[in-house]
């Protein structure tokens, strides 16, 4: 049976992270000069039940509902962080609403409804959505948070780390062609060992460590975890991520380059490949490379809970403005947040065509005229035909950009504990092809 490229969306091929509240939404504005009255997005009363109810003795992701809704909305309150600094004018998002979006007609199981009255019904989990075109607020709303805090993004996190490569790779400081262990010896006995960078970046290791079941404590990746500390900890778990890779052995299975494998080790060993290059801590790149130049609102944060080792595969804290902030980088509007150009053509046009549709292909995932996918790269979940560069985050974040388009978007959500929920991006993304598809 085939399935249109939306239903692909809907069943995306990696699963990923957030949270649902009991705030009324929230307009919120772009002008910066327009001071609004604080509201807190939770009663005293609800933070202190929360942390009350969070599991002192097993995996703590695995809570569902207004529970994954208050615990992505506050990793904060619960896990030692790291900054990531701002720095200047605070650029201008000029806010210039297209009423086509948040109108348009979706059909739900509750039938025909308007794309923002599904944002905000209980039919979805949003909590929060923002869209630019040609550099300004197409649509932004706050069902369910306020729009001054910073939700986590799980894996969206991957994506900032295969940047950071990337711009390196350009000043020649990275070869992708070369073995991990020319730029970290400490894993020259390990399973990474003989590993090209590309094929780590391209998530193409040959190796057994796949996110897959997070809730397995025997799994490499749930082992993993418990390095850097987001995973319950036992006893016998390696003292940091950093020597788990260096000893990691006997999870070959194929040869590298052949399918893709999806997993947040890979990430992290890119971070730290990025750290011995730089000679500073990964947060400390992404300060001095990114986000220091886009006029943030806000310093963003990684969740740090072992050792302060940011959790570059998953575990970035930062307002939906702000990596919507990040994503004009990719765009012809690069120029409303930056007065230098961050991400190159050349990058952006590796992105589109320079990816190996096969990696997808081996592991049976449907081709390009089923799905829309044209391949993986450096980080990125999907690069589709349509010019969308897509990366998802687990349980329900997502970031896109479409250079062709010059568009950006950014959302954050949650599961509900029978996953009943409509997912945002199947919805999302069918809109804006819909409305900008012609442009």
């Amino acid at each position: 049976m085939l399935y249109s490229a939306s239903v692909w969306r809907a069943i995306p091929l990696l699963t990923l992270l957030v949270a649902c509240d009991d705030q009324p939404d929230v307009p919120a504005s772009a002008d910066e000069s327009m001071p609004t009255e604080f509201r807190p997005a939770y009663t005293l009363e609800r933070n202190q039940q929360q942390h009350r109810r969070f599991p002192k003795d097993d995996i703590w992701w695995t809570a569902y509902g207004e529970d994954q809704e208050w615990n992505f909305r506050n990793a904060h309150q619960f896990f030692p962080t790291v900054n990531v600094y701002r720095d200047g004018q605070v650029s201008t998002l000029t806010s210039n609403p297209n009423p086509v979006i948040a109108d348009h007609l979706v059909e739900t199981p509750a039938g025909p409804m308007t794309f923002n009255d599904l944002m905000h019904s209980d039919l979805t989990t949003a909590m929060g959505v923002i869209v630019l075109h040609k550099g300004q607020i197409a649509y932004e709303a706050y069902p369910r948070m306020q729009d001054y805090e910073m939700p986590v993004y799980w894996s969206v996190a991957k994506q900032f780390v295969g940047t950071v490569v990337r711009i390196l790779e350009e000043r020649g400081k990275v070869d992708v062609d070369s073995p991990i262990e020319h730029y970290i010896p400490e894993i020259g006995e390990s399973d990474f060992a003989g590993i090209t960078v590309r094929n780590i970046l391209d998530m193409a290791t040959g190796l057994d460590c796949d996110d897959g079941d997070y809730a397995n404590w025997n799994s490499c990746y749930y082992r993993y975890s418990m390095t850097i500390g987001d995973g319950f900890r036992t006893d016998d778990a390696e003292d940091n991520p950093y020597d788990f890779v260096a000893k990691l052995k006997g999870t070959r299975i194929m040869d590298q380059g052949q399918q893709f494998s999806y997993s947040g080790l890979n990430t992290f060993v890119l971070a730290w490949m990025v750290e011995k290059i730089t000679d500073m801590s990964f947060q400390d790149v992404l300060s001095k490379e990114i986000w220091q130049h886009i006029g943030a609102e806000s310093n963003a944060s990684y969740i740090a809970p072992r050792y302060g080792v940011a959790m570059t595969h998953g575990g970035f804290l930062a307002r939906l403005r702000d990596v919507a902030r990040y994503g004009l980088l990719f765009t012809p509007s690069h120029d409303v947040v930056s007065d230098r150009k961050i991400i190159s053509d050349e990058h952006i046009e590796l992105l589109w065509s320079g990816g190996r549709p096969e990696l997808m292909t081996n592991t049976g995932a449907p081709g390009v005229e089923v799905s829309g996918v044209k391949h993986n790269i450096y980080q990125w979940d999907e690069i589709y035909a349509n010019g969308d560069f897509y990366k998802g985050g687990w349980a329900g974040q997502g970031f896109m950009v479409n250079p062709q388009r010059d568009l950006v978007a950014v959302f954050v959500s949650y599961k509900k504990i029978d996953e009943s929920e409509i997912r945002v991006e199947s919805v999302l993304f069918d809109v804006l092809d819909s409305v900008y598809g012609g442009n």
